[in-house]
């Protein structure tokens, strides 16, 4: 593990769901006392998540390099190291890195009953490069 990381990379996150190289490691399951789970996210340059909502939200707290998060019909923000993304509940949107740089950041997604997410269409590289702009 580099030192410089928090948490390791954990395990590759499935081709179905991102687009490039993006890993998993579980930190909180749900259990009797946590509606949530936690997990630290690492995305390779380029990496990326499916379009995606969550039916009670997600929170994002970057915690190394650059990247991107984008809601459906509003352009891509920047976020970096030390952001806290605040998703609401069933609102379209994808996260990752960008084309060039690294970002990791813990995702705390909620639960609505047993559901967590919906995955939907992969980012395309046209919106893609559009957000990288």
């Amino acid at each position: 593990m580099n030192t410089a990381e928090i948490f390791p990379k954990g395990e590759p996150l499935p081709k179905e769901w991102f687009t490039g190289d993006a890993f998993l490691t579980p930190l909180v399951a749900k259990d009797k006392n946590n509606d949530f789970s936690a997990g630290s996210v690492t995305f390779a340059p380029g990496a990326r998540t499916n379009w995606h909502t969550h039916p009670k939200g997600q929170v994002l707290l970057v915690i190394e390099g650059n990247g991107l998060y984008q809601e459906k019909g509003k352009p891509a923000q920047a976020i970096k190291k030390g952001d806290v993304v605040n998703i609401p509940e069933n609102i379209e949107h994808w996260h990752g890195a960008t084309a060039t740089t690294k970002m990791v950041h813990v995702a705390i997604t909620n639960f609505k009953e047993n559901v967590q997410v919906t995955w939907l269409n992969p980012v395309t590289e046209e919106e893609f490069s559009l957000a990288n702009k």
